[in-house]
């Protein structure tokens, strides 16, 4: 048997084990990484080589509904995401709500302070008749 062939039997039979859930040599993840570890291939077997061995894999997975594990991290990812991105609209909600009493606040305290130096250049200041 040629190697190529040997090698799309190894293929075949590590794409069965990973989705009967039987994994030998891989993490059993449904992946290109984890078929290539299972069939003891290199990646580039699966992405250069024998891409219609890869594209048998993706939709067999697909026809089972699982959903791959790189794809089950991007939608936990994106869930993360949306909750940060609400979390921080909150926080700029509340921000740009407190810039206004800030801002009066300021004034005030700069109006006093001007006030306080008035009076205090005033008491500094002798007046003769």
């Amino acid at each position: 048997m040629s190697p190529a062939l040997d090698e799309r039997d190894r293929i075949r039979a590590a794409m069965d084990r990973i989705l009967d859930g039987a994994h030998q040599a891989s993490n059993g993840a449904l992946t290109i990484v984890a078929l290539a570890q299972e069939a003891g291939v290199p990646r580039n077997a699966l992405t250069q080589r024998h891409l219609d061995l890869k594209n048998e894999f993706y939709e067999r997975v697909k026809e089972r509904g699982a959903t791959s594990d790189a794809e089950a991290r991007l939608r936990q990812t994106i869930v993360k995401l949306k909750k940060t991105i609400a979390n921080k609209n909150t926080e700029l909600d509340q921000l740009r709500a407190d810039v206004p009493s800030l801002v009066r606040v300021i004034n005030a305290l700069t109006l006093e302070n001007q006030e306080l130096r008035g009076i205090s250049r005033d008491t500094n200041r002798t007046s003769f008749p």
